[in-house]
């Protein structure tokens, strides 16, 4: 387990989630077929940013449909956007405050 990164209110983050389906979509990643050869394993990129800061260590982050995810501070999918990537991306991540899109 790795050090927990520090996080505040605001901060965009990207989280990188397992995925399995027949069909991966153009954002996957990493895509490798099942045991069973039905399906396809894969990673996404989602793009969040962080809207609160529970005591319990976790945080809490918003989708861009208004979904909220708690997670541990120290998940190894969990990271902080670099400056290229809030700037690439910056349609992508949820502004706080604004009505779900």
């Amino acid at each position: 387990m790795r050090a927990a990164q520090t996080f505040a209110v605001g901060d965009p983050v990207i989280y990188r989630k397992a995925k399995a389906s027949p069909h991966p979509g153009p954002r996957a990643t990493d895509i490798r077929p099942s045991e069973q050869g039905e399906d396809y394993l894969y990673e996404v990129d989602k793009f969040w940013t962080v809207c609160a800061l529970p005591a319990d260590g976790r945080i809490q982050c918003v989708t861009r449909k208004g979904k909220i995810h708690s997670i541990r501070s120290d998940d190894v999918n969990l990271r902080k956007a670099n400056w290229f990537e809030r700037w690439w991306y910056r349609d992508r991540f949820p502004v706080l405050g604004a009505p779900p899109s």
